[in-house]
């Protein structure tokens, strides 16, 4: 990923433009409200209509832009091919539900990325080529319309064995400990800075057997009947658009979670959430990594 050091800087799915690159950027449309899809019907015997669920559609943003290398037409068209190389990655054209990163440096605001398709790269028109100057049209359809922090937070957790702790042994002495981890330092908070809540990407490593796992304040959780041996391992992935089980990276896993496991619910929350699991495994050494980006309304 290309460093933005500047405000006013775009990574244009690898491509570096703005301030201190040969790409000039003179507008960017598409980073207010995304289209609806609104699902209001007709009223069949009265004036007016019904209000049905609304949801956002793509968020679309496009980048009025410009090549600039003033007396050097060669540098002009290197930088229109360099262009043309990014909106050909055949890595994400050509592999069904692969995505591009669009990310942005904006002043006041950490650096924010959308995740979507390159869907223009043109050249307006190449007849002052000569100059050093060529116009350019970009566009990058975000299938996902939330915005997303640049660094993405990971948690990897050992079996939660709160679950589990011993009573009391009679005769008893003080100081009298329950012998559980002070809650304000355990493993297993997670925190989403944004205002939106964040899908996170999960990985369970064996050896284990019917992993479950739970945000204590949404009660949301996934349950798996399967067994991973050891050095195998499960990947989760919740968010819009590529909603996967794999099993060692390849097989489809999906039919292992409970018909009560939602892949879209499992969310985690604006703030500061407990995230706990259960698992049977002897030799304590299965491990839950749980990775997520805040998530964002507005840049």
């Amino acid at each position: 990923m290309a460093t933005l050091s500047q405000n006013w800087q775009i990574d244009f799915a690898g491509l570096l433009l703005g301030p201190q690159t040969p790409y000039m950027i003179s507008d960017v449309t598409g980073l207010g409200a995304p289209e609806l899809r609104t699902q209001d019907v007709d009223s069949p015997v009265d004036d007016g209509a019904y209000p049905g669920v609304d949801y956002y559609g793509r968020r679309v943003v496009r980048i009025e832009a410009a090549i600039r290398t003033p007396g050097d037409p060669a540098a002009a068209a290197d930088a229109l091919a360099r262009l043309h190389e990014v909106a050909a990655a055949t890595s994400v054209r050509k592999a069904a539900g692969a995505l591009a990163v669009l990310r942005l440096k904006w002043p006041g605001r950490e650096v924010r990325r959308l995740y979507g398709r390159v869907r223009r790269a043109d050249a307006i028109s190449t007849a002052r080529t000569i100059f050093g100057w060529v116009p350019l049209e970009l566009e990058f359809a975000a299938t996902d319309p939330r915005f997303h922090d640049d660094v993405q937070q990971t948690l990897i957790m050992p079996l939660d064995i709160s679950q589990n702790v011993p009573g009391f042994t009679a005769p008893l002495t003080a100081p009298i400990t329950t012998g559980v981890a002070n809650p304000a330092t355990r493993p297993g908070w997670v925190t989403n800075s944004g205002d939106l809540p964040a899908y996170p990407t999960i990985r369970i490593t064996g050896p284990v057997t019917d992993p479950r796992l739970w945000i204590v304040e949404t009660g949301r959780s996934l349950e798996l009947s399967m067994t991973l041996g050891e050095g195998e391992f499960v990947d989760i992935d919740t968010r819009p658009g590529t909603r996967w089980v794999l099993r060692n990276g390849s097989g489809n896993a999906h039919s292992s979670l409970s018909t009560s496991s939602r892949l879209d619910l499992f969310q985690i929350p604006p703030g500061r959430s407990e995230l706990r699991w259960t698992a049977t495994d002897y030799t304590n050494t299965c491990r839950l990594a749980v990775s997520w980006r805040d998530a964002y309304t507005a840049l």
